[in-house]
């Protein structure tokens, strides 16, 4: 039984491996709307209620432990869109592929530890999450 479920793992395992070679351009960060007020006395942003200029879509991460911040033009937001949802689908797989490797690693430590064990022994294998 334990072997088995040693299989299905490596098969998880080399199944998310594939899903993460096919995976597109990645972006990490988040995509913010943004409205400002300018300098110009008498602006429309200035009234009441104010009638901001915007939106402006800023695309804001952090990279080699830096916080950067940059625009995003209308014509670009689908493709940055795809991107971070590409880091997000990373981000789950890889922690999918931690989940199942740590199963198999306590596994085989468990049959290194007990050769005979009891085949009916309960299995801790997270069960698989939903992705989107």
């Amino acid at each position: 039984m334990a072997h088995n479920l040693q299989t299905v793992l490596q098969h998880r395992i080399d199944a998310i491996k594939t899903a993460i070679a096919a995976l597109g351009p990645l972006r990490p960060g988040t995509l913010s709307r943004q409205y400002n007020v300018c300098g110009t006395p008498g602006c429309r942003c200035k009234d009441d209620p104010a009638q901001r200029h915007g939106p402006y879509h800023q695309l804001s991460y952090s990279w080699h432990g830096r916080s950067r911040s940059e625009f995003v033009r209308e014509p670009e937001l689908a493709r940055v869109r795809e991107q971070l949802g590409n880091y997000a689908r990373l981000r789950d797989l890889v922690d999918q592929w931690l989940d199942a490797a740590i199963e198999l690693a306590r596994l085989e430590r468990q049959q290194l530890r007990y050769p005979q064990e009891n085949p009916r022994s309960k299995s801790r294998i997270p069960r698989k999450r939903r992705t989107t």
